[in-house]
């Protein structure tokens, strides 16, 4: 995809979502690299694809309220150029609970991140894609919904609602020349896994074919890749990376 505009990385001051807005600005996307409380880690993110010749900012905004979603929209359209790519990485903190124990407060809490604001994000954008005549929108999932995972039922339940929430809007939005697509990782392990040892990890490697864990850059390549424009004939596809962790 020619690139006419920004790319929108949200969570992006660490884990996956920093990866990903360095793999973007690569591609020679100018990143936009959100955050939502740790300013100094997403400057560090600027600075790293800076001095690596790319272009990029930091924006600060909470992206599950409406107010900031729609500013930082804004923001991003006058200092890097419109929104042509989204990548919702965002999330909060996943507990774990017995079904029985899970209030409907819980599932409230997960559909927040992956329906509430892919949802504030896509109305905040469009208009700038549809001018654009193209963008992607990319949502990132996890392998932990076709797993079924016991303890993560309301996790589990807005994963499968934001695949619904991808499906249908690839459906809607493919007129205006806009892909909608999920990349949905394995187990990565990053900065708030804390330190992940083999015996830790040993017997989840012994079940993926590939042999080992992921890495954020496995991730990143796909993500960059659904963004380009060899994706351009792509949408409404869940892309799992997880070594082939979930093979029927």
């Amino acid at each position: 995809m020619p690139i006419s505009g920004s790319a929108l990385v949200t969570g992006a001051s660490r884990g996956l979502g920093a990866q990903i807005a360095r793999r973007l600005a690569a591609d020679g996307w100018p990143v936009a690299v959100n955050y939502r409380s740790d300013g100094p880690a997403a400057e560090r993110v600027v600075a790293d694809i800076v001095a690596a010749g790319g272009r990029a900012a930091a924006f600060g905004a909470d992206v599950t309220d409406e107010a900031e979603v729609t500013a930082l929209a804004a923001a991003v359209a006058v200092e890097l150029g419109p929104v042509q790519v989204v990548v919702a990485n965002a999330t909060g903190p996943q507990p774990l609970a017995p079904a029985a124990e899970v209030s409907w407060q819980a599932h409230l809490d997960q559909l927040v991140f992956f329906v509430k604001s892919p949802a504030l994000l896509l109305r905040a954008t469009l208009p700038g894609m549809r001018e654009l005549g193209t963008g992607r929108f990319i949502h990132i999932g996890s392998d932990s919904f076709e797993r079924a995972l016991p303890g993560a039922s309301a996790y589990n339940a807005a994963k499968g609602a934001q695949l619904g929430l991808a499906r249908t809007w690839a459906r809607e939005l493919g007129t205006h020349g806009v892909t909608v697509n999920v990349v949905a990782p394995g187990w990565i392990p990053v900065e708030r896994h804390g330190v992940v040892t083999a015996e830790d990890s040993a017997g989840y490697v012994r079940d993926v074919p590939l042999g080992r864990l992921g890495k954020p850059e496995d991730v990143a390549d796909v993500v960059a890749f659904v963004a380009s424009d060899a994706a351009r004939f792509m949408t409404g596809e869940r892309l799992t990376v997880n070594g082939g962790h979930t093979i029927d």
